[in-house]
Formats: C-alpha cells, structure tokens, sequence
C-alpha cells in the first residue's frame, strides 16, 4: 500500500504546485542558518529585511491594544482609523486625495497582490514585467493562471521599465503594468515622466511602493499622482522595521473594491486588530527615528558602494533607494546561483544570486546593505581574501 502511494505521490501535486519555482534568496538563507548551527559566523547581506528594531512606540501600541481585547476580527477593509491614516499619509507625502474606501489592510504584501492579480487578471491574461523583478511575482501570477510577459530593461535605464520599450510588447490579452519603484533588487528609481507616461498607455498600472521612504537621492511618486487607473501595494515591512508584524495594504480604484472586499473575506477575513493599531502608531509617532534610520542606511549605502567597487564588482547602476546594491559579477562566474553558494561556504558571506530576480539578473549579485558597518567591512575583508584565493 505504501508503495502505491508512494508512486502516485507526485501525480497528485496540483499544476500551480509543481510550476511554482523557489525563492533561491531563502535557499541561501536556509543554508547560512544550518552553517551556523554548525558554529560558523556568517555575514547576511542576502535577506531585504531591517537589521533595526520595531520603534518602541509601534510596540506599545500593539501592547496596549492586546490589553483593551483588541483580538478579534476587523472590517475585512481594516480598521478605518487606519485608513483614515493612510489617507492623511497619501495626501501629505504625495498630494493624493484616497478615500478610506479605496484601502484593503492586508496581512503583509503578499495577500495583497493576490488579491490583486485575482481581481483584475483571468486565466491567459498578460502582466508586463521588467526582467529584473521582485521574485515573486510570476509566482504569484501563476497563482491566478495569469502570464508574466517580460519586458527588458538596460543598464541606461536604471534598469526601470522605460515606456518607449513597453508600448511595443502590448497585446489584447495585457491587462496591466507592475512597476517597483525604487526597485528591488536594484535600488533605483523610475523618473516621474516615465510614470506619467505609462499611466498613458492603457492597461491598468501596479504600483509596489513598500521601499517609498526609503531613498536617499531624487524624490519617490506614487502612480496615483498620474492617473486613477492604478493600484498601490504597500506595507510597513521597511520603512517601519516592522517586517515580522505582516501589515501592508492595498490602494484600487472604486469600481474594484467590492470584488476585492470579497476575496479578502473569503481567503483571509482581516488584518490582526493590535498589529493594525501598531501601524497606526507607525504612520504617526515615529518620524524622528524613521528619518534616523533612513539617514544610517545612506551613510551604509555609500560605504558598501565603495567597498564593492575596490574589489573589483562592477556596479552599472548605483543604488538611490531601498537598500541594495546590484552587482555585475561575471567576471567571477555567469552562474549566480552556484558564485552565491560558493561566497556563502568559502567567504561565510550570505548574498542574493542575480538570477532569483528574473532573467535579467543572471551574472549579478544583490548585496544587502541592512547590517552594521563593522558587519559591512567584515563581510568586505572576507569577500576580498575569498577574490584573492580565486586568483
């Protein structure tokens, strides 16, 4: 009996299931974590995760609200003093008016693209995708039966999605257009009048803004300063150190609203009641240890930057947001995956392959400068003795 269940085993994952590929930046995780068990020091520069602490005053929040019995279900929108929230947020950093009924508060980023790419996208529906991009994306579109039709982007570019490239590879099954902004894994930020423009282009736009208040060089937009026919993912994971909480959010226009309410009540009912009050403490008590935060990963920013570049990776599009820096490392080797796994046990360095972001990431290396400058010129020193072993 065991042996027939053994062989029907793998017949019985689903389609979606066997399609879905790997986060390789968890497999460099998971394997820096047994070396340590193991008793090595490993270095991580391979996870997008603060180094920093909850502020104090989100904790407390949270605190407070578990105390009053905070703990139930909410509005599957989510409590409206958030929204409320988010809406003076929107209307003081961008000048964007957003009524509370525009907003799904969701248990991090990841429901909420699920839930977007559920509402607007039927099975064989296109989404335009830069060949540099967050993971999981495509993951999450063929979550939905939707394809990611990939468009390239240049070095020139800021390897940002430059509207003269999209408009050629629009078909009548394109639906919309993700853009990330600053970028992950590049840091960089997509020009204004490039938004503008692609707003112009027809198909709805998906904003994934979770690295706004993280920049260091220009100014970030949202995509609702140009047009209504767009949705904002967003969330409290970096700018707020907040990434264990699972809070993010959803901005969509009216018309999508109803039908998103619905799924959200159907695959995950609310957002947690107290992490919620702890985001409302977030967007408005914590400005003075943000903005400090902030100014630390640009000091960071220009140390690895410099560090990098000493040894030899070549860096085409230096870094004004979020808190990576992209490496072209095929000098070294054009298998991302393998130069990472290799940098982990010879240098004890954790390090994202290029290749986990798209096809247009192969060859490259994303270095996380969300550690302690002793941690950064430590992981420099080992990476140059590990160079000089290679010869």
């Amino acid at each position: 009996m065991l042996a027939i269940m053994e062989q029907h085993s793998g017949s019985a994952v689903s389609r979606r299931a066997r399609e879905i590929t790997p986060f390789l930046v968890m497999d460099i995780l998971e394997r820096a974590k047994e070396l340590e068990r193991q008793g090595e020091h490993i270095i991580h520069l391979e996870i997008g995760e603060p180094d920093y602490d909850t502020p104090q005053v989100v904790k407390d929040a949270a605190y407070r609200a578990m105390a009053a019995g905070e703990t139930q279900y909410t509005h599957s929108q989510g409590l409206i003093e958030l929204r409320e929230a988010l809406c003076q947020h929107y209307w003081e950093k961008y000048g964007v008016v957003v009524r509370p009924e525009q907003f799904i508060v969701t248990s991090g980023t990841s429901p909420a693209m699920i839930l977007i790419f559920g509402a607007l996208l039927d099975p064989g529906d296109e989404l335009l995708l830069p060949n540099l991009h967050y993971a999981c994306y495509p993951n999450v579109l063929r979550l939905v039966d939707a394809a990611a039709l990939y468009v390239p982007v240049k070095e020139a570019d800021g390897f940002q999605l430059n509207p003269a490239e999209v408009e050629g590879y629009l078909t009548p099954r394109t639906k919309g257009i993700l853009v990330n902004s600053p970028g992950n894994p590049t840091g960089t930020l997509m020009p204004p009048d490039w938004m503008a423009r692609l707003a112009k282009l027809g198909p709805y736009v998906i904003s994934d803004e979770i690295y706004h208040g993280l920049v260091y060089e220009g100014q970030e937009h949202s995509i609702l300063e140009y047009t209504d026919r767009a949705f904002v993912i967003n969330g409290f994971s970096k700018v707020y150190a907040m990434t264990g909480w699972r809070l993010g959010y959803l901005i969509a226009p009216p018309d999508f609203i109803r039908p998103l309410q619905k799924l959200m009540q159907n695959f995950f009912i609310s957002a947690n009641p107290f992490v919620q009050r702890a985001g409302i403490a977030a967007l408005t008590r914590t400005g003075p240890e943000i903005e400090a935060m902030r100014a630390t990963y640009d000091v960071r920013r220009r140390f690895l930057l410099a560090g990098l570049e000493k040894l030899g990776f070549r860096i085409p599009v230096p870094p004004t947001g979020a808190f990576y820096v992209f490496v072209n490392a095929r000098h070294l080797s054009d298998d991302s995956y393998a130069l990472a796994f290799d940098i982990l046990e010879q240098a004890k360095v954790g390090v994202a392959p290029g290749i986990d972001f798209g096809p247009g990431g192969e060859g490259f290396l994303r270095f996380s400068y969300a550690n302690s400058l002793e941690n950064l010129q430590e992981a420099l020193d080992r990476l140059a003795a590990y160079l000089a072993r290679r010869g």
